[in-house]
C-alpha cells in the first residue's frame, strides 16, 4: 500500500497476478468509478477466475484506507483501476518433425487507486448539484 500525496487517495498493488492483462482489464473495466462496497460484490459474483485476486487486491485497498488513512469505508469508490505487463514464462510443446512452437504464460500488475467522496461530490454524481 502506498499513500500519495493527495490526502484521500489510498493505493494497492498486487503483483505478478496469474493471468493476462487483457484478460483482467476485462473485469476493471466492470469497477472503474463504483463504489467499493459494490464493486467487491460483482467480483463476488464474476465466474472469471481472476476475479479473487482482484476482489482480494480491492478488500485489501479498502482496510488500507480504514486502518491506516481512518476513512469511512461507506464514502470510498474506485477512482482508478489498472493494470500493467509483468514477466511471461516461455515455454514450449513438441511438434512434428522435431520442431517446437511457443507457450507465453503472462502475469500481470494489479493497481487499484480509490479515493474519499467528499459532500461536493455526492451532490455530483447523484444529480443534484445546486
Amino acid at each position: 500500500m502506498k499513500k500519495s500525496s493527495d490526502n484521500n487517495i489510498v493505493k494497492s498493488i498486487n503483483r505478478n497476478v496469474r493471468s493476462s492483462p487483457r484478460k483482467i482489464n476485462l473485469l476493471l473495466r466492470n469497477i472503474r468509478g463504483k463504489k467499493a462496497d459494490i464493486a467487491i460484490r460483482n467480483l463476488s459474483f464474476s465466474r472469471k477466475r481472476i476475479a479473487n485476486d482482484i476482489r482480494k487486491t480491492v478488500q485489501s485497498a479498502v482496510a488500507n484506507a480504514e486502518n491506516n488513512n481512518q476513512f469511512d469505508i461507506d464514502n470510498l469508490y474506485i477512482d482508478e483501476a489498472y493494470v500493467g505487463k509483468s514477466i511471461v514464462l516461455k515455454r514450449f510443446r513438441a511438434r512434428a518433425k522435431g520442431r517446437a512452437s511457443a507457450i507465453k504464460k503472462p502475469f500481470s500488475n494489479v493497481t487499484i487507486i480509490l479515493k474519499e467522496q467528499t459532500s461536493k461530490e455526492k451532490k455530483e454524481i447523484h444529480g443534484t448539484k445546486s
